[in-house]
C-alpha cells in the first residue's frame, strides 16, 4: 500500500512538473512572439540613435534613413535589384539567376526593414543619391528572438572606409533596443572578405544552426555559413554552441 501510495504521489509530482514546464515554454514562445512583433512594428529604429545618422570620416558624408519592404519605390526596388547584382553575381556564380529571383521577392517582403545610405550633399552634388543600403528582419531561430541581417550592400566608391563596420554596429545597437538575443547573417563561402570582416574584425562566429556545423557532410554541399553574434550566455551556448 505505501509503495503505490508513493508511485502515485511521483507520478502526480511529475504530472505538475511537465504542466509547469509546458506553460513555461508556452509563455517564453508568447514573449518572444510579442518581442519580434514590437520589434517589426516600429517604423524607424533611427529615431533612436540620432547620433549614428550621420557618417563623416575617411572623407565620406553619408547620412541614413529609415523604409520598408512594401513601401519601396519603383525607382528605389530598380536601385537595390541593381546594386545586388553588380556586388553579388560573381560571388553567387551559377547560383545567381535563381538566387536573384529569391532576392527580389525578399526585397519587397511586409518583414522587411531597411536602413538607406545616401551621399551627402555638397557643393559639386546637390542631390542625395543612395550609395548603400541595409536589408534586416527581426524573427525566430532556434525559439531566440533575433535581428537577421537580410543584406549589408555598398557601392564600390563608399567601400573600404569604416562604414559597413559602422552600420554593423548600428545594427547590433537595434537589435538590443529591441531586446534581441543575437545577430544573425548569412554569407556565401566564396566571399573571403566578407568571412573575414565579420569574423576577424566584428568577431561574428560560425552558428551551430549553419550547415557546417549541423552536419560536416552536409556543410560541404552547401554554398554558404551562417554566422552569428549572441548577447547574453545563455543565448550563446544555443546558437553560438558555447558556454
Amino acid at each position: 500500500m505505501e509503495s503505490r501510495g508513493v508511485a502515485s504521489h511521483s507520478n502526480n509530482v511529475s504530472s505538475r512538473e511537465k504542466k509547469t514546464k509546458r506553460r513555461e515554454i508556452l509563455e517564453k514562445k508568447k514573449a518572444n512572439d510579442e518581442l519580434i512583433k514590437a520589434a517589426s512594428s516600429e517604423k524607424s529604429h533611427l529615431v533612436y540613435f540620432q547620433p549614428f545618422c550621420h557618417y563623416n570620416r575617411n572623407g565620406l558624408s553619408v547620412f541614413l534613413e529609415s523604409g520598408s519592404g512594401d513601401k519601396l519605390s519603383s525607382s528605389v526596388k530598380q536601385y537595390i535589384q541593381n546594386l545586388l547584382k553588380v556586388n553579388m553575381e560573381v560571388v553567387f556564380g551559377p547560383e545567381w539567376s535563381t538566387e536573384e529571383k529569391v532576392k527580389c521577392r525578399d526585397m519587397v517582403s511586409s518583414e522587411a526593414r531597411y536602413i538607406f545610405v545616401h551621399e551627402a550633399p555638397n557643393a559639386t552634388v546637390d542631390k542625395s543619391p543612395l550609395v548603400g543600403f541595409v536589408h534586416f528582419r527581426f524573427t525566430l531561430e532556434e525559439e531566440i528572438p533575433v535581428l537577421y541581417v537580410y543584406e549589408i550592400q555598398l557601392e564600390s566608391h563608399v567601400q573600404g572606409k569604416g562604414l559597413g563596420k559602422f552600420l554593423m554596429q548600428l545594427i547590433e545597437l537595434i537589435a538590443r533596443k529591441s531586446c534581441m538575443g543575437a545577430v544573425v547573417l548569412t554569407v556565401q563561402k566564396a566571399n573571403a572578405v566578407a568571412i573575414n570582416f565579420y569574423r576577424s574584425k566584428l568577431r561574428y562566429t560560425i552558428s551551430s544552426i549553419s550547415p557546417s556545423r549541423v552536419d560536416p557532410l552536409m556543410g560541404l554541399e552547401k554554398s554558404y555559413e551562417i554566422l552569428c553574434k549572441a548577447f547574453d550566455h545563455e543565448d550563446k551556448a544555443i546558437l553560438e554552441g558555447s558556454g
